[in-house]
């Protein structure tokens, strides 16, 4: 192969193709910028600006945590109600009125407002992004497309933490309030990019809708959420784990964590949409869901080796581990896509990818506390039993998968129809 065919299939692997899937690539990327900025920016924001302790922000980020994880399903219900395209809208034009605000939070009180605000909004508004890529797109399209997205969105998160860079360098009271402000504009402008993607028809709804949270007794489906929600403890693991094992049990330097954040970022870029391959059915995404989690057992392996070497060979143990990760990361969140794009029922979607989340949710509460108790405070044998839970899991979700779809969704109706964009 030449160098002018590779330079062709690497641009075609991360620039989108022309239509929908490009348009949905490029909101995510401009989404992106702004969300970026304010994670990077976040926690001097709140502790400087508005003058919070670190405890305050610790304990109003974890509520606003329980009330993501307690209105994913309720919330998500909506797309299924008002269509994925008009909750996706109204959800960025609250952010962008909420964001606004922060300037003038006075106080915990005000920040736990808001915080949880946004925390609620993005329940319902994480659910009709994703719902709306699924129903505009043809199912062999929508797995690839999400791919597209996610290299989009980090782009995006790229240019963000740059801008924050040069806000923290500033670093004036001023500097921190426009930083939310345009944030803000961030928003807005996303919502007139998603105001002009195609309109959807209206997915015909059962004659007697189910419950908001009726699907919490699809037995099935609600397994598959909770061992694919498992897997994304990979974010947990590169984020927070890892780096705290860098710092404690190796002797690499301290900025090898922000070289392997930056290894992250570029190999999603590159990588995201070619791994993605495969994962638009549910068989296929099952078993990339299990070559993701056989991957972070892999993982589980490799860093441990990172604290019994010195020096260079340090950095290649923890430059290869890191590798692994992010490939598994890659294939799980591919699987993960495949999975909510074919065993939802078209017209109960919305609830269905709620519940969905859900899984990745309760990661989120347990998996830092767990992992790194097993990772770090064991000294290095706790990588063990944390391998093989994500063998168990890896080995586990296949015949699962296999399950859920033998077994009729609750409040299923006719199978699905390929959806076309109103003009």
């Amino acid at each position: 192969m030449g160098a002018r065919e590779t330079i062709r299939i690497a641009v075609r692997n991360v620039v989108p193709p022309a239509g929908l899937t490009r348009a949905l690539a490029v909101q995510a990327m401009v989404y992106a910028v702004g969300s970026g900025l304010f994670h990077a920016g976040s926690a001097v924001f709140f502790t400087r600006a508005l003058g919070l302790s670190a405890a305050q922000v610790g304990l109003g980020l974890s509520i606003a945590a329980g009330v993501s994880l307690l209105g994913t399903v309720p919330l998500g219900g909506l797309t299924d109600r008002y269509g994925p395209q008009r909750v996706w809208i109204v959800g960025l034009v609250l952010d962008a009125a909420l964001f606004a605000t922060y300037p003038f939070v006075g106080g915990f009180a005000g920040f736990l407002a808001v915080v949880v605000a946004l925390a609620a909004v993005e329940s319902a508004s994480g659910v009709a992004v994703q719902v709306y890529s699924i129903n505009a797109l043809a199912p062999e399209e929508r797995v690839t497309a999400m791919a597209y997205q996610r290299s989009s969105l980090n782009v995006g998160f790229g240019l963000g933490a740059v801008i924050s860079g040069l806000v923290l360098a500033v670093d004036t009271i001023e500097a921190y309030r426009g930083m939310v402000w345009f944030i803000s504009m961030v928003f807005l402008v996303t919502a007139i990019f998603v105001r002009r993607l195609p309109r959807l028809p209206q997915v015909a709804r059962p004659t007697e809708p189910m419950s908001r949270l009726a699907v919490l007794r699809d037995r099935p489906f609600m397994v598959v959420s909770l061992l694919s929600g498992l897997l994304t403890a990979h974010q947990t693991l590169y984020l927070t784990v890892m780096p705290l094992w860098i710092l404690t049990h190796t002797d690499a330097p301290k900025t090898i964590i922000a070289g392997l954040v930056l290894l992250n970022t570029v190999l999603i870029v590159l990588l995201q949409v070619r791994a993605s391959r495969g994962a638009d059915t549910a068989s296929g995404a099952a078993r990339a869901s299990r070559r993701g989690a056989l991957l972070i057992a892999l993982f589980c392996l490799v860093l441990p080796i990172s604290g019994l070497t010195r020096g260079a060979l340090t950095v290649v143990v923890l430059v290869a581990a890191a590798t692994v990760l992010i490939l598994a990361e890659l294939i799980e969140s591919a699987g993960a896509w495949g999975l909510t794009a074919t065993l939802p029922p078209a017209d109960q979607r919305g609830a269905y990818v709620g519940a969905f989340r859900l899984g990745s949710q309760v990661q989120y509460l347990i998996a830092p506390v767990g992992l790194t108790a097993l990772g770090v405070t064991t000294g290095g044998w706790g990588w063990l039993p944390a391998a093989a839970i994500f063998v168990l899991v890896g080995l586990a979700i296949v015949p699962v998968v296999g399950w859920a779809g033998r077994t009729p969704r609750l409040g299923a109706a006719a199978p699905e129809r390929t959806m076309t964009p109103v003009p």
